[in-house]
């Protein structure tokens, strides 16, 4: 059976033997969780990307351009205090042969409108920050507990995901950024179903 057919919680083991083919993936998991950040996930393109390459057969890392590491730090929203934890991953990453991109996402309304030309109001957690990727399809987040469990964030369900479904989230990002976006991804995974901004 397709695993976007399965039950949700067999969607979630499928998922984690999904990305488990990935090592770059698994090697940034495992140094992110020694980092110990508040709140914090894998997500967005090495997440959904992964699972597209598996699916449709490739190699599991092909393509993945680079690992978004969330946090979110309230406590201080200042660049200085970002950034020193930005240098620590790239010292943790030292040996990862991919991009690892850090951010708070207590900070994003900070930059974000001069970046895409939209106000963001200041996200309350890195779900949130999640919840409003431009595709309800990347809304995924990752992370592995002490305890070896993997917490698996995934508020729009994971069939889509499987099912090369990707629907657009009209809450934040404008509609340029979903159709450059999706223009991009389309070029490189030439089976997705690519709803069109409502």
């Amino acid at each position: 059976m397709r695993p976007g057919r399965l039950p949700v919680d067999e969607q979630v083991e499928a998922l984690r033997a999904v990305l488990g083919r990935n090592e770059v993936l698994t090697d940034v998991l495992a140094g992110a969780a020694g980092l110990r950040l508040p709140g914090w996930y894998l997500t967005a393109g090495c997440v959904f990307q992964t699972v597209w390459n598996v699916v449709t057969g490739r190699p599991a890392a092909e393509g993945v351009l680079d690992y978004d590491l969330f946090y979110f730090d309230a406590s201080d929203l200042s660049w200085e205090a970002e950034d020193a934890v930005i240098q620590a991953g790239r010292e943790r990453f030292a040996g990862v042969p991919a991009t690892v991109e850090i951010r708070n996402e207590a900070r994003v309304h900070l930059w974000y409108e001069e970046k895409f030309g939209v106000p963001c109001p200041p996200h309350d957690s890195t779900e949130a920050a999640i919840d409003s990727f431009a595709a309800t399809t990347c809304c995924v987040g990752i992370r592995s507990e002490p305890d070896g469990r993997w917490r698996v964030y995934a508020p729009h369900g994971l069939a889509d995901v499987f099912n090369l479904v990707v629907r657009p989230n009209p809450v934040l990002a404008p509609r340029h950024v979903y159709e450059t976006k999706t223009s991009r991804w389309r070029a490189q995974w030439p089976t997705l179903t690519v709803l069109p901004w409502p």
